[in-house]
């Protein structure tokens, strides 16, 4: 099963500049843990030390929010996109 994630340009170090890579995984948590195997150190900028999401991420599926979908435990199927989007602050 390939899922495509699209990296975001501060993440983009553990990937060795690409900006979207090609992983595997049933659901986010396993698609995150797909990942790091490929770009070791990525995880722990994506989650927490708990393993929870952090809170300045925002994960999309196919341009849904994961948060108004089963979050971590949203399903993937072959051939999704996966967005991580760092959240914007500012005023």
């Amino acid at each position: 099963m390939a899922i495509t994630v699209l990296i975001p340009t501060p993440l983009q170090k553990f990937t060795q500049d690409q900006a979207e890579i090609e992983c595997g995984g049933e659901t986010i948590d396993a698609m995150i843990d797909s990942l790091e195997s490929t770009c070791p150190g990525i995880k722990a900028r994506i989650c927490d030390e708990e393993g929870k999401l952090r809170r300045f991420l925002n994960i999309y599926v196919n341009s849904e929010d994961i948060r108004f979908l089963d979050g971590q435990n949203t399903s993937l199927k072959d051939g999704d996109e996966v967005s991580i989007v760092p959240a914007v602050a500012g005023g």
